[in-house]
């Protein structure tokens, strides 16, 4: 009888163990989805959609702070260095243009880029023709706002964010706009999330920060645009 009382003693206590377990899975399962609910409500610009997370996987996976790397001469479209340690040569310094050529290249996409045009000062190249009658052809469409770019991103298209150096001699920029549930507040800050090489390779950055090296860039010199993606695998 007595081992028959603690056999339902020890019975009651698993079960109210197991209980507390469920019970504590359950409430972290709502905090969870509460924060996410959270993170998308403060989002500045939507939830990011299958479509925009497989682009930023894309992004993730580019290795740029690994290629493309300044006082390089690098293959555009690889971004490996495709000349000796020695070369002294023009086209070293650095390669946002052509990391954001190879990229669009990946989702079938074409913008100006070699051999069409070298890379040097290519990045200034592409934003007078972003707006040519070829690059308005090609599927580019200017955006309007930093909130739209961002926005556009999430949704799964290629947006880039580009500065057209007011000087022919000295390179202008340019980096792809990657998908990100920033606070409005953030975006008015910083400008929307991005991916580039130039001075600094960076998988994950913001718009201020990246176009800093370039006066009167930040904020009102800065022209976004984008192209759909149809690419999707």
């Amino acid at each position: 009888m007595l081992l028959l009382k603690k056999r339902v003693k020890i019975n009651a206590f698993f079960l109210f163990f197991v209980k507390a377990i469920i019970y504590s899975d359950f409430l972290s399962s709502l905090i969870l989805l509460a924060d996410e609910k959270l993170i998308i409500k403060n989002s500045c610009c939507g939830s990011i959609s299958s479509k925009g997370e497989f682009l930023l996987k894309k992004l993730n996976e580019s290795n740029v702070e690994s290629l493309w790397l300044s006082h390089q001469h690098v293959n555009w479209e690889t971004g490996k260095p495709d000349k000796s340690v020695n070369y002294k040569g023009p086209g070293r310094k650095t390669h946002c243009s052509a990391f954001a050529a190879a990229m669009a290249k990946q989702f079938d996409i074409y913008m100006l880029r070699p051999p069409e045009h070298s890379q040097i000062l290519l990045a200034s190249a592409q934003v007078k023709w972003f707006k040519s009658s070829e690059g308005i052809q090609k599927g580019w469409k200017p955006v309007e706002s930093i909130k739209e770019a961002q926005t556009l991103a999430n949704e799964g298209n290629f947006v880039v964010a580009s500065f057209e150096s007011p000087d022919p001699k000295k390179p202008g920029h340019i980096a792809i706009v990657r998908p990100s549930e920033k606070s409005l507040e953030l975006l008015n800050s910083q400008g929307p999330d991005v991916t580039q090489a130039g001075s600094t390779n960076k998988i994950s950055w913001f718009v201020k920060a990246a176009f800093q090296h370039h006066k009167g860039a930040w904020p009102d010199g800065i022209k976004y645009y984008f192209h759909s993606i149809e690419k999707f695998k």
